[in-house]
């Protein structure tokens, strides 16, 4: 029987590859790595040995398998050449989720054909999904609607994937029509929803004043619903989701111009794009008397504000990290202050660990997520660090990590198997241990004053994050080969 990096080979020869082989070549590539789950029964284990920096040595090992896990559990290829990634232990497809699920791998596309071709599968299938509506947040197998909050981030995340994935293969055959139908309904959503009261008939039973969600004004930001928690909005102007779109209709005009010489649909997301910052520059920075200029969480254009972050990205403690904002921002670093402090109603401490949380979790739990959302974004090793020393003590004992977990009883959590989280920790890893940069999405490719995505310091010397590196490449080459 063929090897998978042979058939897979001899598929890249031709652009127009019949559905049912693409299909075929997916099944084997997923079966090949899941196959791989149990290579430990053999004895070949791969560890990362880290002695995390501080006054005292403190030693953590990292199993180099545990990091692809989400790539090997929760990707499933389907009949029409396309790849369905679960959220975990949730039998749902969020369009952030899997997008989120799949960035930290696109690094190893250029080394592993295997790897593009799933990447390709996901950027297909959530064009699929889009097509099938605009304002789903979630996706069953069969392309029904598993959840239908309109969440402003939701059609971005699959854009950034888009675009990291270009950057990194420069495939052309990831520019379908489909890709551009979804590009298409994306741009005329967020126009819509930025004239919500006189374009959209958008309407929730969890939504206040009968399922139109609180009053606001026109900002020239896009109306949303529901935050990347899923969890409804107080505001309907979320700052973290309002940068996040803005940046990513820059990416798409960029791909649109590059895949199909739509310049049309270029400007228009970029009319778009200036008219979100404008906003955000008019209405989303508000002063507080403890920490001066900062952002708020969410506003209404009346006035009216909400400080508080939340563990789900995009939020505020992130946007370094995703490129919205620089590091050194003085508004990023006085809002991470009041992140990272009890004044955030949602900033939790307990006896095993701080962080964020979240209002869609218990009071007083803490999202792993917002402990390695504090990792991405530190300014010192040490704070890396304590993170990564935190975050094993709260994982599971297969060295997983939990939606959210009781800091002072970490045997009480939610969700043992959580993709989203899984796949974060394995790109802090990928960034802060081996020193495996991430690629740029194409509009930011050209030098700029800071570089894409603030990455977090390196807790290894450079022998150390070489080794990381090449243990990481044996796992991974292991698992695609099954053995």
């Amino acid at each position: 029987m063929p090897t998978v990096a042979i058939v897979l080979a001899a598929l890249a020869k031709s652009r127009r590859l019949a559905t049912a082989t693409l299909a075929l070549a997916l099944g084997l590539t997923l079966l090949s790595m899941r196959s791989a789950l149990g290579m430990g029964s053999s004895g070949a284990t791969l560890t990362i040995g880290l002695t995390l920096p501080g006054m005292t040595q403190r030693k953590v090992d990292v199993d180099a398998t545990t990091l692809f896990h989400t790539l090997m559990t929760d990707f499933f290829f389907q009949d029409d050449g396309t790849v369905y990634v679960q959220t975990g232990d949730i039998p749902a497809m969020w369009l952030r989720d899997s997008s989120a699920q799949t960035l930290p791998y696109v690094r190893f596309a250029p080394a592993y054909p295997q790897i593009a071709q799933i990447a390709r599968g996901v950027i297909q299938r959530n064009a699929k999904n889009i097509i099938t509506s605009p304002y789903a947040n979630a996706f069953t197998a069969g392309y029904r609607l598993w959840e239908e909050k309109w969440e402003v981030d939701s059609l971005s995340y699959p854009v950034l994937l888009a675009s990291v994935y270009w950057r990194a293969t420069h495939d052309r055959g990831l520019y379908t029509q489909q890709l551009h139908w979804a590009y298409i309904h994306i741009v005329e959503t967020y126009e819509c929803e930025q004239q919500h009261a006189a374009c959209s008939g958008y309407r929730s039973r969890m939504l206040p004043n009968h399922g139109k969600g609180a009053d606001y004004a026109y900002t020239g930001m896009i109306w949303g619903a529901f935050r990347p928690s899923d969890d409804p909005v107080r505001y309907p102007y979320n700052i973290p989701q309002q940068l996040f779109a803005a940046t990513e209709l820059e990416d798409l005009a960029h791909q649109v111009q590059v895949g199909y010489g739509d310049d049309r649909l270029a400007m228009r997301a970029r009319e778009l794009a200036a008219a979100i910052r404008l906003g955000i520059e008019r209405y989303g920075q508000i002063y507080d008397f403890r920490y001066g200029w900062m952002y708020p969480y969410e506003v209404d254009g009346l006035g009216n504000y909400v400080l508080m972050d939340d563990a789900n990205l995009p939020n505020l403690l992130t946007m370094p990290f995703m490129g919205l904002v620089a590091h050194y921002d003085p508004l990023y670093i006085n809002t991470r202050r009041f992140v990272l402090s009890h004044d955030n109603p949602y900033y939790y401490s307990g006896r095993y660990g701080d962080g964020l949380g979240s209002p869609h979790t218990r009071t007083g739990w803490v999202w792993p997520l917002g402990i390695i959302g504090e990792a991405m974004t530190a300014f010192t090793a040490s704070e890396v660090a304590e993170s990564i020393e935190e975050l094993r003590v709260l994982d599971g004992e297969r060295g997983l990590i939990y939606e959210s977990v009781d800091p002072n009883r970490p045997w009480l959590y939610t969700r043992n198997d959580f993709g989203w989280a899984n796949a974060l920790y394995a790109e802090l890893i990928f960034r802060s241990v081996a020193n495996l940069a991430p690629t740029a999405p194409a509009s930011r490719a050209l030098p700029t004053f800071l570089p894409f995505g603030y990455g977090p310091p390196r807790i290894t010397t450079e022998t150390q994050a070489w080794e990381a590196a090449a243990t990481i490449y044996t796992a991974l080459g292991q698992i695609l080969s099954g053995g």
